[in-house]
């Protein structure tokens, strides 16, 4: 993913979430984090972990997965990653 448009990775992830979720990408607000969303308990985290990491290319760590909970941290997370 690039980290040269972030609108358009926005719109990647929330169309990941969605696809994870099992629920329309018109369901995923900017807001939605863990806990606050119902589809989004601890085995479908896993599942859009390991689904980021697969799409991304990315490696995360426990701390960083512990940390991933809301479409904020994700985009965050993946700005910091496209910069090392």
């Amino acid at each position: 993913m690039s980290a040269a448009d972030p609108e358009s990775t926005k719109t990647q992830i929330k169309s990941i979430m969605a696809e994870v979720f099992n629920c329309p990408s018109s369901e995923i607000s900017d807001t939605i984090s863990f806990g606050d969303f119902q589809a989004w308990d601890s085995l479908s985290h896993m599942d859009l972990l390991m689904t980021l990491e697969d799409r991304c290319g990315l490696e995360l760590d426990a701390d960083t997965i512990s940390e991933l909970t809301s479409l904020d941290a994700i985009l965050k997370t993946l700005q910091e990653m496209n910069h090392e």
